[in-house]
């Protein structure tokens, strides 16, 4: 700790210098935190068949191939299944593309049933609902969104089911909104509209009688493997296998079909990561480059070249971390709104650390380099002005 002063001094050498390097550090390791721990969450979902009581089942080749309506029934009856209730992906928007809504057709009675314990309608909406067969609940952050209001009719674009007249855009009757019990399951419902799925099974075009997933609650949280394997079994070697899986895999499932997720991130992250090597050993050369007659001084001090070389790899260092500790700060802090933009994925700070081995990896490969050169100063030449 000694040494300490001496290396803030000629870290802050060039006030100007340094502190637009560690921005820019600050800023790579703010994008390193949250990257990182977006794709820790897609390669270590968090819960597993155990101890999950609510269970999806899907085509097992792919969630864009439907099921028979039918299955319900089936899966109804197997031992553990308490509710069993069907969806299908709307894929609609509101006027524009870019105003997307989680559009899903339900079938009243089980969804309701299925979800009792999450979802809070008034009496008087349900009755609405259950009454009106055009009739639609939205959430209620979604109706402030649009500035919707019970009674409105709200057309919305489809981009996969057409009407029997061709047409691509479906009409609703908002009849009611709704909001969840859990405060921390908000972000996920915020985009819903749920209308009859009778409606959308007559209207269609195509499809008629398939569904595009089943939810399940089972009876014993701790059975849920035992169950989705039962359900599984039911239709092995049929023309519609099915994999059942729990809710929130499906979930990550379902945003993987956009990519691979981790390629993406990687790729992003060693761009980043490359031209920030070049800056900070740029700034590194450049401040040492600059102190040569002052470090050809402290060896004719007696500072030996290994000392010389432990001052440099230090400068690196406290540079290198420092920016890295506030980026990784900055990205916990924004964890909670990155959880909230990418619904039914649980983000956590476990990732976080490695971030500080990263800090110390790239300030050793910056900092290596220069500390090479003054360590391996000769004092007449330095001084002399020949290097």
């Amino acid at each position: 700790m000694k040494y300490f002063p001496l290396i803030w001094a000629t870290l802050w050498r060039k006030k100007t210098r340094t502190v637009f390097t560690l921005v820019s550090i600050v800023i790579a390791f703010l994008l390193f935190g949250l990257l990182e721990t977006i794709d820790y969450a897609f390669a270590h979902p968090s819960g597993g068949v155990s101890g999950a009581n609510m269970l999806i089942t899907i085509n097992k080749y792919s969630i864009t191939l439907s099921l028979p309506f039918a299955d319900a029934g089936e899966i109804r009856s197997v031992p553990g299944v308490s509710e069993v209730t069907w969806i299908t992906w709307f894929g609609g928007y509101y006027q524009e593309a870019k105003n997307f809504v989680f559009v899903l057709p339900i079938d009243t009675d089980t969804y309701f049933s299925l979800h009792r314990g999450d979802l809070m309608v008034s009496d008087a909406a349900m009755q609405a609902f259950r009454a009106t067969r055009t009739g639609a609940l939205v959430n209620v952050a979604l109706m402030k969104k649009f500035g919707w209001k019970v009674g409105d009719k709200v057309p919305l674009h489809s981009t996969i089911w057409t009407q029997k007249n061709g047409s691509l855009d479906w009409t609703f009757d908002i009849v009611g909104d709704y909001d969840v019990k859990d405060p921390s399951q908000a972000s996920q419902q915020a985009s819903t509209f749920l209308f009859h799925y009778e409606l959308f099974d007559e209207g269609r075009s195509f499809g008629k009688g398939n569904v595009g997933w089943f939810e399940e609650r089972v009876e014993d949280p701790a059975e849920s493997a035992t169950v989705s394997a039962r359900i599984d079994a039911l239709f092995a070697n049929s023309s519609d296998e099915t994999k059942t899986q729990p809710a929130k895999d499906f979930a990550l499932a379902f945003i993987k079909q956009l990519g691979d997720i981790g390629f993406v991130l990687r790729a992003i992250l060693g761009a980043v990561f490359f031209t920030l090597l070049f800056l900070t050993g740029n700034t590194m050369m450049q401040s040492v480059r600059e102190r040569i007659p002052e470090l050809a001084v402290l060896k004719t001090l007696g500072f030996s070249g290994g000392t010389l070389l432990a001052l440099v790899i230090a400068e690196s260092l406290l540079l290198c971390v420092t920016g890295a500790l506030a980026g990784l700060g900055l990205s916990w802090l924004a964890i909670p709104i990155a959880k909230r933009a990418l619904q039914g994925v649980d983000l956590s700070a476990a990732a976080l650390p490695a971030g500080v081995a990263v800090a110390v990896l790239l300030a050793l490969v910056v900092g290596l380099p220069p500390a090479l050169a003054a360590m391996r100063l000769n004092i007449v030449e330095a001084l002399g002005g020949k290097r």
